[in-house]
């Protein structure tokens, strides 16, 4: 009978047909049913069955200086009972401090300089300083030099040959200052230069690439053995630069005196921007402390870790530490000093490449002394100068007395720690 417009629906049966049961258990299955007693595979069902695996589904959270804070413990501590002093990869510092191997920021003078307030200077084995007999005239034409040249102007300063007699006289000037000698090079020049810094007076070698790894493939080259030349050299070899703690523990394995830690943070690198590629310095660190730990359980012999880049406050100092660094490398921060060569300005060491530049000049403008810079008394209020008093009041403040245990604080994940209730400070 037919249904009017009007009428109520039909009603549902309680007990379902042969038919309809063998529908829908068809369907549950994941087939269909075209007639009587007919079925075939679901395109649906089949979906429904199959699983998908995402990279996205498994990034795992990494962290950086402004998404973390340290938070207070029980106990605090006087700053003046800070002990910032230990002994790193065979060299006496008073404070945790290595100045990055730029050539905006080392020379001769600036080594001996932040000797005397208890760091280390690195000295770039590749930079002006071995390639030309006066490198302060080199120094100011790039640091003048406008935004539109200075690229082709760093290709071409550092396309002239590197000289053994001023790898010496830079070693003997670094001396004569009252600093240790410590210099960084890429690996290939490390296998070159290596051995010949080592007879004329360094006393720390850092091997510094772009990525460290523990073995790098190559087919047009035979690539530099860091097990090998950390066995034949006479003095310690730092390796740098690692993010991961399989790497750095295998770095250490080939006997690694130091390991830093950092690729792309600086603020004169764009190696992120350019490649990438890099991971938020406070995972990095931790990771790599990890390993560290990881490698004096099993061998009871400490490897520095030495985080590198990415730091310009005394807050992010601190972090560091907390994260699990040993020592601070340095570079835009310490540009600013006076003291510094680049004249205000700094530049990523692979900026002069003539193909594919992965740093760039930047302005940093002079502050002040070194010395004002690392211990005060600080001109300005963001924490950019005293660095070493600003790190050394964290410390304090969080019961601290050694670097080991600040390594061992709490650290909180806040992203909102430096914006909330710093809406007045905005315009500062």
């Amino acid at each position: 009978m037919a249904q009017s417009p009007g009428d109520p629906p039909p009603t549902v049966p309680l007990v379902d047909s042969p038919s309809r049961a063998a529908h829908r258990e068809a369907a549950q299955e994941g087939h269909e049913i075209d007639g009587p007693g007919t079925t075939h595979i679901s395109d649906r069902g089949a979906a429904q069955r199959r699983v998908f695996h995402s990279k996205v589904d498994t990034i795992r959270p990494t962290y950086g200086f402004e998404d973390v804070s340290l938070a207070p413990g029980t106990d605090t501590i006087e700053p003046a009972d800070v002990h910032l002093a230990q002994t790193f990869a065979g060299i006496e510092l008073a404070v945790p401090i290595l100045a990055s191997a730029m050539d905006a920021v080392v020379d001769p003078r600036f080594a001996g300089e932040l000797a005397r307030l208890g760091g280390l200077a690195v000295l770039n084995l590749e930079g002006v300083q071995t390639r030309y007999d006066d490198p302060d005239a080199v120094l100011a034409r790039i640091a003048a030099a406008p935004d539109d040249e200075v690229r082709l102007l760093l290709s071409e300063a550092y396309s002239q040959p590197i000289r053994e007699d001023l790898i010496a006289t830079r070693l003997a000037a670094i001396h004569a200052a009252g600093s240790k000698a410590a210099v960084a090079a890429t690996p290939a020049a490390a296998r070159r230069f290596g051995p010949f810094c080592a007879e004329h007076g360094a006393d720390l070698f850092l091997v510094q690439s772009q990525v460290s790894s523990a073995r790098h493939l190559a087919t047009g080259y035979d690539p530099l053995s860091l097990e090998d030349f950390t066995r034949f050299m006479p003095i310690p070899v730092a390796v740098g630069n690692t993010t991961n703690a399989e790497a750095a523990f295998a770095l250490m394995e080939q006997g690694a005196a130091a390991v830093f830690v950092g690729v792309g943070p600086g603020a004169a690198c764009t190696t992120r921007e350019v490649l990438g590629i890099g991971v938020p310095q406070v995972t990095a660190i931790s990771d790599v402390a990890a390993a560290r730990d990881a490698y004096l359980a099993e061998t009871g012999r400490y490897v520095p870790v030495v985080a590198d880049g990415g730091m310009r406050r005394g807050g992010e100092l601190a972090k560091a530490i907390a994260a699990g660094a040993d020592a601070l490398m340095l570079g835009s921060p310490l540009a600013r000093a006076e003291e510094a060569p680049g004249h205000g300005t700094n530049w990523g060491m692979a900026a002069p490449s003539p193909t594919l530049p992965r740093g760039t000049r930047i302005k940093v403008g002079t502050v002040g002394t070194l010395e004002r810079i690392l211990f005060g008394p600080a001109h300005v209020t963001d924490g950019s100068e005293n660095l070493v008093g600003a790190l050394r009041q964290s410390m304090a403040a969080l019961g601290a007395r050694t670097i080991r245990e600040m390594q061992a604080v709490e650290m909180v994940y806040a992203p909102s720690v430096q914006t909330e209730g710093k809406s007045w400070q905005k315009a500062r």
